[in-house]
């Protein structure tokens, strides 16, 4: 079962349990954004990258940087141990 991801303008972040074991991808592909984010990461420019990936759009590479930017934004709250 398909999903995507429920926040206003990341409509092309999209899972699937059956694609790239339900990783985020762009719009129904196998280009996953962790890969986005590597190719970024290690110096690739965005034309390069769509170059590379010739279905790809300028809006795929920026709605990707927006998913790691919202990850980034996350709260994980420790849970206290039981106390008896």
């Amino acid at each position: 079962m398909k999903a995507r991801f429920p926040v206003p303008g990341l409509e092309r972040i999209t899972f699937d349990p059956e694609v790239m074991g339900g990783r985020a991808c762009i719009r129904d592909t196998r280009v996953t954004v962790s890969l986005i984010l590597n190719l970024l990461a290690n110096g690739m420019q965005v034309h390069e990258i769509l170059e590379a990936y010739p279905y790809l759009e300028p809006e795929d590479i920026h709605q990707a940087l927006k998913y790691a930017a919202w990850l980034s934004e996350e709260w994980v709250v420790p849970l206290s141990p039981e106390t008896p």
